[in-house]
């Protein structure tokens, strides 16, 4: 069963106009990103739902902001609206949202994650440069950057360079909530 191109959902529709526009087969994608060239097929054609870790090694090797495979592009919004988010995602260990997509006069984006208790997410390093704000809504928070774990309670904030391994956990029995700020300083 094929979808008509207005059914894919963002992230398909935004892999096709990013591959196409760098003119690229899938198969030239594929090496790019390090995605397999069945599976760029399948996201673009909206038969798979990529999981995050996809999701940045096409961000990554397309060297392009994660809001711009995940929001429509033309989402400008200037407020967030949790009623009205429709970004919503969630992955094997982290729920997230886009709070503001990737902005290049700023040259960043914002997310709010929600982990639950006893759950971890890694990370592969992201775009050179790129730094990360984490800011503990409610809960606490472990952080793992520069090879060890950090603790982050409710009301705190850490600022860490992303662009190497990193990962978040939550060993408490409570669920946690977090903004957290990609800063773009490498993305031409």
């Amino acid at each position: 069963m094929s979808a008509q191109t207005g059914d894919l959902p963002p992230v398909g529709l935004n892999l096709r106009r990013i591959r196409q526009g760098a003119d690229l087969s899938l198969s030239q994608a594929a090496e790019q990103t390090g995605v397999s060239k069945a599976m760029l097929g399948q996201i673009e054609r909206g038969e798979s739902s990529p999981t995050l870790a996809t999701l940045w090694k096409l961000a990554n090797g397309f060297n392009i902001p994660l809001t711009s495979l995940i929001t429509q592009p033309t989402d400008k919004r200037a407020l967030f609206d949790p009623q009205f988010q429709k970004h919503e995602h969630i992955d094997e260990a982290i729920r997230f949202q886009t709070v503001f997509s990737y902005d290049p006069e700023v040259g960043s984006e914002t997310f709010l994650h929600d982990i639950q208790p006893g759950q971890t997410h890694l990370s592969q390093p992201h775009l050179k440069g790129v730094i990360e704000d984490v800011f503990v809504i409610f809960g606490e928070i472990e952080i793992l950057h520069d090879g060890s774990w950090h603790s982050v309670n409710a009301g705190s904030a850490l600022r860490f360079a992303a662009d190497q391994p990193h990962g978040y956990r939550n060993v408490t029995d409570t669920p946690a909530r977090f903004h957290n700020v990609m800063h773009y300083t490498a993305i031409s």
